[in-house]
């Protein structure tokens, strides 16, 4: 319920955190979307490790003798594990600054007391116009792929069935995670801001402010709108039934620092679509929110940038999704004429220089 409410926020007040995130682009040559029919699930087969784990190495952008060092992150992660973070408490420690990965800063002209009172209408809006069920909304061969995946990760929740299709992917994408032993709990973030803070090192959080005057009429608008959110549904389908292995696989190698696996094992992700169904609303239009992974990426490469003039060092957290991706935030960094190393390689520079 939590991490719907919060996606509920995101969507109807414009888009936040789950989804403002920047995604990218599918990689060139990923996998077809699975035929539309009702394909088994496959079983999880890469059991996801627990215990004290390393996480990767970090990666390093210099110019001169400037450094800003990145911290790849990963979500979904293995549950039952605990991050070993000795040597990224130290590298902050030893930075002049924190550089946060980018996100959307939401500002409704409501306080938190009157927010709250917004609650029944967002807990409305959540579900389908016209008192429409899930199966009156989605083609039938992907309403029983659905029934199939919700018997097994959901159970007999009657309610969700009322809900739109992008609500009850999610919220089902979510189940199927946890059952298959991993999490989607944020590790790192915590141990980043309070090392920071231990240290009176400074945080810079480069945030897309985005302003709606009147949160109440929106959601009324949004409740009555129609979402085209049928390819994010979809794919979401697609990738718990294809692809709950290879995530665990790329949850693991995470976990255990393995960067060549992190850079090969291919990264499906439903998240454009699922973003493109709100911020193609237009409600969202209306909004001026538009364009957001392209407005994200600028923003935090400006201050990535600033950091790396201003500071003989500086920490960084990004998605591995947004570094490693064709085109990526790394490639971009590239081609503006820094030097960029992965863990690998600056591990491998260390040895030969010694």
């Amino acid at each position: 319920m939590r991490r719907i409410l919060f996606a509920g926020l995101a969507l109807l007040l414009a888009v936040a955190a789950p989804f403002a995130r920047a995604q990218p682009p599918p990689a060139a040559g990923s996998a077809p979307r699975a035929a539309e029919s009702q394909a088994p699930v496959v079983d999880l087969e890469t059991v996801v490790v627990s215990g004290a784990q390393p996480g990767p190495g970090l990666w390093k952008v210099s110019k001169g003798d400037h450094v800003l060092w990145i911290l790849g992150t990963l979500s979904p992660l293995p549950r039952r594990m605990k991050w070993q973070s000795a040597k990224v408490e130290r590298t902050i420690a030893a930075s002049q600054a924190v550089l946060e990965a980018p996100g959307v800063k939401l500002e409704t002209g409501v306080g938190l007391f009157r927010g709250l009172f917004l609650l029944p209408s967002l807990l409305k809006a959540r579900k389908n116009p016209d008192g429409k069920r899930l199966q009156d909304v989605v083609p039938a061969q992907q309403y029983a792929r659905w029934q199939a995946l919700k018997a097994r990760y959901i159970g007999s929740d009657r309610g969700i069935e009322q809900w739109r299709p992008v609500f009850a992917a999610l919220e089902l994408y979510d189940k199927a995670i946890r059952k298959s032993g991993m999490t989607h709990d944020n590790l790192v973030e915590p141990v980043v801001r309070s090392t920071a803070r231990k240290h009176r090192i400074r945080i810079v959080s480069p945030e897309l402010k985005l302003k709606i005057d009147n949160p109440k009429a929106a959601i009324k608008e949004f409740s009555a709108q129609a979402l085209d959110d049928s390819a994010c549904f979809a794919k979401t389908l697609d990738r718990i039934e294809g692809d709950l292995g290879a995530m665990a696989a790329r949850a693991n190698a995470w976990a255990v620092g393995d960067v060549p696996a992190l850079r090969d094992l291919p990264a499906h992700n439903q998240f454009t679509a699922c973003t493109a169904a709100f911020t193609g609303s237009e409600l969202a239009r209306k909004q001026g929110i538009t364009n957001l992974p392209r407005r994200l990426r600028q923003l935090w490469l400006e201050s990535a940038e600033s950091a790396l003039d201003g500071n003989a060092s500086t920490f960084a957290t990004l998605p591995v999704s947004l570094m490693l991706a064709q085109d990526g935030y790394l490639d971009a960094l590239r081609a503006k004429g820094y030097v960029v190393q992965g863990p690998d390689e600056t591990t491998q520079q260390s040895a030969a220089e010694q």
